[in-house]
């Protein structure tokens, strides 16, 4: 649709950049992405050619081989990535976590080893922060690191790593009590590693195993696994900002931007289901005309493009805000709240135009159907995104009586 989402205020560099994914999307991915969803197939020549489009170094500055573009240009992308097949964004998500916090917080010597590789996608990310039994609570992590000279030694299982088996760099946090004497806040005595491993399941580097893809109710053709720590060794030099103690503050860093990449996920999917849902009510007749033309169609489609020009609206204004250099964990937390909650809904609203069909896996929607609700716990859930939201609005309202 030409109407709906449109961002104004872009540069001509910027509407290049998203008119080639857009026709990208429109030619390779939306005509195979329902056949490699029900086969839960990785989708290597989609991914290969994002690699030729430069979408993997999308931010990563020029000096590293990327193309230096801003958190704005990279969520449009998204947008239109997860508008094809929302697993694909996924699969550009945590490697873009990762090299944002290598941006950021990296070492010189570290940046320069992994960012030019991550660029042209030759090195793949993921990220690790859950584990089995923490759910949103992180400050629980009981996977450890010690010291043993030059290295340090992992054990501990985490959960839920989005590329867990295709990657071949994973930013771990684990505790690490090293330097932070007992009674220190949880917060301040974790650690990012940087971990490199070959790509696939089992051991896939001594002392560390990729299990197998965990089965999922969608969100699939993306590998999500878990990860097993059990004597791992990791240089000195491979914490990131070589200091211990910083990986809480730094992985919140990552998940910042994770947010507005995921309300820009849900805004891409919406689209997705409105398009779906409106050709479908102009071709589908009832009682002698297309059920368009009925009231209670009309009502049901106003509301979901509303829902999909707010949500888009508020994604753009949260990553507008932190290329900005200001502070937006309370405008991510609203444009990933709103944006998630309000796919769902676009998307069930499509689901029930169509009808019977939309329950018969030849229909598009039931796929959408089936990978909407990942939004709603990704990057944190509803739940979550309110605490968030409440806290900074207490800050900025204080009562001063």
């Amino acid at each position: 649709m030409a109407r709906l989402a449109q961002t104004h205020g872009l540069t001509d560099v910027q509407q290049e950049i998203l008119s080639t994914v857009r026709d990208f999307v429109d030619k390779e991915i939306i005509p195979v992405a329902t056949e490699l969803e029900h086969r839960d197939e990785y989708p290597q020549q989609i991914v290969d050619g994002l690699k030729e489009l430069g979408v993997f170094g999308l931010m990563i500055p020029e000096e590293y081989g990327g193309l230096g573009e801003s958190l704005l240009t990279y969520a449009l992308c998204v947008e239109e990535i997860a508008r094809g097949w929302m697993s694909v964004s996924g699969i550009i998500n945590t490697h873009f976590i990762v090299a944002y916090m290598l941006k950021q917080h990296g070492t010189q010597e570290q940046k320069e080893y992994f960012l030019p590789r991550m660029a042209a996608g030759e090195t793949r990310g993921a990220f690790s922060m859950s584990e089995p039994g923490l759910g949103s609570d992180v400050s629980a992590i009981t996977s450890k690191a010690v010291r043993d000279g030059d290295e340090y030694v992992l054990n501990g299982q985490k959960m839920w790593l989005t590329n867990g088996g295709t990657s071949t760099l994973v930013a771990v946090l684990v505790r690490s009590d090293e330097g932070h004497p007992e009674g220190t806040a949880p917060h301040k005595s974790m650690t990012t590693f940087l971990v490199e491993k070959e790509p696939g399941f089992g051991e896939v580097r001594p002392g560390l195993t990729i299990p197998g893809k965990i089965e999922k109710m969608g969100y699939k053709g993306v590998d999500t696994t878990e990860l097993i720590m059990d004597g791992l060794r990791i240089p000195a030099n491979r914490v990131l900002g070589g200091v211990t103690g910083r990986g809480f503050y730094q992985m919140m860093d990552g998940v910042e931007v994770g947010r507005v990449n995921v309300a820009a996920r849900g805004c891409g999917v919406a689209q997705r289901a409105f398009e779906l849902g409106v050709q479908y009510a102009q071709q589908r007749h009832t009682f002698g005309k297309p059920i368009a033309q009925h009231q209670a169609i009309q009502f049901k489609l106003a509301e979901m493009a509303t829902k999909v020009e707010a949500a888009h609206a508020m994604m753009v204004n949260a990553a507008r805000k932190k290329d900005s250099g200001e502070r937006n964990d309370l405008e991510a937390g609203m444009a990933k709240y709103l944006a998630s909650e309000y796919c769902k809904e676009v998307v069930e609203d499509a689901f029930r135009i169509h009808g019977g069909y939309g329950f018969s896996k030849e229909y598009e929607i039931e796929r959408l159907y089936r990978e909407a609700p990942m939004l709603l716990i990704g990057e944190g859930t509803a739940e979550i995104q309110k605490m968030i939201i409440g806290r900074r609005l207490l800050e900025e309202y204080r009562f001063q009586g």
